[in-house]
């Protein structure tokens, strides 16, 4: 089993930057590829970006790409998702996943693992 613990939301204004972490604990060398997905009110949750163990590649949705960076600290088994230039379409709650596959994915049923999720509101 995998546990991720997300936290770092917050309420923000728009353009203002926010750090999100995820902290992974229990069996974490099963896990190849770890992401984030967010979910606004009457929404489905949607795919923002996901870290590859293999290479430390990363791959976002066009949505965020530019404004958004994925990192991990391995030391602490711990990914980051810093946001910058935030809109108020970012309004959402953040969830952390880890996949035990060693592709990325960009699906939720590709997923194993779910934290409980972060809200970020963004006020314009």
């Amino acid at each position: 089993q995998v546990q991720v613990v997300e936290s770092g939301g917050g309420l923000v204004q728009a353009g203002d930057s926010l750090r999100l972490s995820c902290a992974a604990s229990g069996r974490t060398l099963n896990v190849y590829v770890m992401g984030w997905f967010r979910q606004a009110p009457g929404k489905e949750r949607e795919f923002v970006a996901a870290w590859r163990s293999v290479g430390g590649s990363t791959y976002y949705a066009d949505s965020v790409k530019g404004r958004f960076t994925i990192s991990r600290d391995n030391a602490k088994n711990t990914m980051y998702l810093q946001m910058n230039s935030l809109k108020p379409e970012d309004t959402a709650v953040y969830y952390c996943a880890a996949r035990s596959g060693s592709y990325f994915a960009t699906t939720v049923a590709n997923y194993d693992y779910w934290g409980q999720g972060t809200q970020v509101t963004v006020s314009s």
